[in-house]
């Protein structure tokens, strides 16, 4: 078999899946301090809205509303920081794992659907958590009905999800394109 003839094969789906749970199982504590940073950002994300949502905009104040979404805008950043550097450190940990399954032939795609995985994962649980926790204080602080903090929390999830796939974009990509010869050989 030729050079150009060798193609690289990705494993099924539930592959990476495992691959990304098992990882999350590894740095669990750094895992589990990230998925708080992204909770936290989320819930003071949902707490606001479901706040505004449930009193409307303060007349007597009129620059109020400008001051929240800067707040809220600046801690959906701290949390895009969180995950992008915890992502990092799980690429830079990963130096020697990365190399071998590309080794063994596993495409650059296959890598990224596993940080892409690794990412959601945590995403998924620590926006549903903030989201959840955020919305049903400020529904018992402000009176919101139950649908309210049923759509809040559905849309802070959402975001949150959003937020940490894009976070991971950029070490994904750094994992992709690691030669897999010098990431054996790298001593981390």
């Amino acid at each position: 078999m030729s050079q150009t003839e060798f193609k690289n094969v990705d494993p099924p789906f539930w592959v990476a899946w495992n691959q990304a749970l098992a990882s999350i199982r590894v740095r669990f504590l750094r895992h589990a301090i990230t998925s708080l940073g992204i909770a936290l950002g989320i819930a003071f994300f949902s707490s606001v809205l479901t706040m505004r949502l449930a009193t409307g905009p303060d007349p007597s104040d009129p620059g109020s509303a400008d001051r929240l979404l800067w707040l809220v805008c600046t801690s959906l950043v701290m949390c895009l920081v969180g995950v992008t550097n915890s992502m990092l450190m799980s690429v830079t940990e990963r130096y020697r794992e990365i190399g071998t399954i590309k080794c063994l032939g596993a495409s650059d795609g296959f890598i990224v659907k596993v940080f892409f995985l690794e990412s959601a994962i945590l995403g998924a649980i620590g926006s549903f958590v903030g989201a959840f926790l955020g919305s049903v204080l400020m529904m018992l602080v402000a009176g919101a009905n139950f649908s309210t903090v049923m759509l809040v929390t559905l849309l802070g999830t959402g975001t949150g999800i959003v937020m940490t796939i894009l976070a991971a974009v950029a070490p994904a990509v750094q994992a992709a394109k690691m030669p897999a010869a010098a990431a054996l050989r790298v001593d981390v």
